[in-house]
């Protein structure tokens, strides 16, 4: 299993959630997230990051609020927002960022 480390080095894309189950925001991520998958593919892989169970990755990355998503590529942040973001402001920052790539 690779570590959290290796899995933002890749080249590929990759969408970090950070949450907590308490938390009544994060709740509404799933929906979104898996919309957005179904419409990017393999163009990104997401990992949901417990911060209660991960606090080191959650002061490693400075996350003051949850929900907050951290879009990487070879270990570089992308993009960043706390709160709970659309379908569409995800699929465009994907869709940006992954033109960039793949150029």
């Amino acid at each position: 299993m690779k570590t959290f480390k290796e899995l933002i080095s890749g080249d590929q894309l990759v969408l970090v959630d950070f949450f907590a189950t308490w938390c009544g925001p994060c709740k509404a991520m799933p929906p979104i997230l898996k919309e957005v998958v179904g419409q990017v593919g393999n163009k990104v892989k997401v990992i949901k990051v417990d911060v209660d169970k991960n606090p080191a990755a959650a002061s490693q990355f400075q996350i003051r609020g949850i929900p907050t998503l951290i879009l990487f590529q070879k270990g570089t942040q992308l993009w960043r927002k706390s709160g709970v973001p659309s379908v569409q402001e995800l699929l465009t920052t994907i869709e940006s960022h992954y033109s960039k790539t793949s150029a």
